[in-house]
């Protein structure tokens, strides 16, 4: 098999995940496009590098170190909120804000995602869009799987107030 065709059968089949991750990093279907593009042609040029393993986990490692190397070249690059890593949260099947995301109305999860910090907003979206493991989200954004807990517990709490009219949300 060529590696062309080897490509698009291990690579291609990825490209909606890459996407939606790239969508959320950017904020922008335009800048999102841009950062996939930029992604794939990596990938594929340095395809050969690709010793086996998950290919989705490898390509949006990719799409995610296309886009903070793209926005450190801009020099109106956004400002990022610093968070306390001691804090981290248990299983997703009792959680009560795991709950709430699932409950949610879509539109008003979207606009408070949005408003969440990209670290968080990062983590929210490999685990709640893309169904990651806490191991491949470790891997995708090179952190330690503790690291990806507490961020995690915090991205929900922040995600609860954001969606809680009452917690001084804007929902």
């Amino acid at each position: 098999m060529g590696t062309a065709a080897a490509f698009e059968g291990e690579v291609m089949r990825h490209l909606d995940a890459a996407y939606n991750l790239a969508r959320w990093l950017t904020r922008n279907d335009a800048d999102a496009e841009d950062v996939v593009q930029e992604a794939m042609l990596r990938a594929f040029r340095f395809f050969g590098g690709f010793r086996g393993g998950d290919a989705r986990v490898w390509l949006l490692t990719i799409v995610r170190n296309t886009f903070y190397t793209q926005r450190a070249q801009t020099p109106a690059a956004g400002a990022v909120d610093e968070f306390d890593e001691a804090v981290h949260g248990g299983t997703d099947d009792d959680d009560p804000q795991a709950m709430l995301l699932r409950a949610v109305d879509a539109q008003d999860l979207r606009a408070a995602l949005e408003r969440l910090p990209s670290e968080f907003r990062e983590v929210l979206v490999l685990r709640e869009l893309e169904e990651c493991s806490y191991k491949e989200i470790a891997s995708i954004m090179n952190l330690k799987i503790g690291t990806v807990m507490s961020r995690l517990a915090r991205a929900r709490a922040r995600l609860e107030c954001e969606l809680t009219p009452a917690a001084g949300g804007q929902a």
